[in-house]
């Protein structure tokens, strides 16, 4: 099928990363299979993380469906490009159309795009994932890709202003070896072993990360436990 719309903004988003001379270290790309369905599941750090997951599947030459919230696809500039990129939209309390939208997408061999944690993480730690990319494994009889984003945060984040100037800013992604999902087996315990892979890779991009905080005031990106001045996932919550 055709893609009028989205390799012209693949190519968009890469000269935008060439102009802003971004560091990518992209490794494991290979893990995502060349052919068929698979759910591809990452962290959620920043609003660019769907253009860097996507990313990181373009050397297996697969275009990634994400699974984004409906409102995007309500704004008058990226409503048309998310609906001509063939993202699904989700409305959070209808879930139902989202879910068998993305299962006949997986079934007919596409990518399906997934952040578990449903909303960026303000500490940078992971949060709880919801059990959807699970079942649509499950269901779709896929494999579970698990990925890692960091350094995204720096960009543009929630309740932080957009970084896109030419700052030379390190991305580091990390992609897992797929993991099956089985029928004979509850979505909550494979969900949990999901997160734990995630947060394997997770660590590992952040041991990967070149950079450190400039002074005390560059340590807003850095998780609490990690040293940083992030809050912490306790006080993100009290906060909402």
């Amino acid at each position: 099928m055709a893609e009028f719309v989205y390799r012209p903004v693949i190519g968009a988003a890469l000269a935008m990363f060439k102009a802003l001379d971004l560091k990518i270290d992209s490794q494991g790309s290979e893990n995502i299979p060349r052919s068929g369905g698979a759910v591809l599941v990452s962290n959620h750090i920043s609003y660019l993380d769907f253009i860097f997951s996507g990313l990181a599947a373009l050397p297996q030459k697969r275009l990634v469906r994400f699974m984004a919230k409906d409102s995007v696809f309500r704004h008058r500039v990226s409503g048309p490009l998310m609906r001509g990129m063939k993202h699904i939209p989700v409305d959070r309390k209808q879930g139902e159309a989202a879910y068998a939208h993305a299962l006949d997408a997986l079934r007919a061999g596409e990518v399906i795009g997934v952040f578990p944690e449903a909303t960026i993480s303000q500490s940078f730690t992971l949060k709880g994932f919801k059990s959807g990319a699970a079942r649509l494994a499950q269901e779709a009889g896929v494999p579970l890709v698990p990925m890692a984003l960091w350094g995204t945060q720096r960009l543009w984040t929630k309740g932080r202003p957009k970084n896109l100037r030419r700052n030379h800013i390190p991305v580091t992604i990390r992609v897992g070896e797929p993991m099956e999902a089985p029928t004979d087996q509850y979505a909550g315990a494979i969900t949990r072993r999901l997160r734990e892979r995630v947060q394997e890779l997770l660590e590992s991009a952040q041991r990967a990360y070149p950079v450190r905080p400039k002074d005390a005031a560059d340590t807003w990106w850095v998780p609490a436990h990690l040293g940083g001045t992030a809050p912490t996932p306790a006080e993100v919550r009290e906060a909402h």
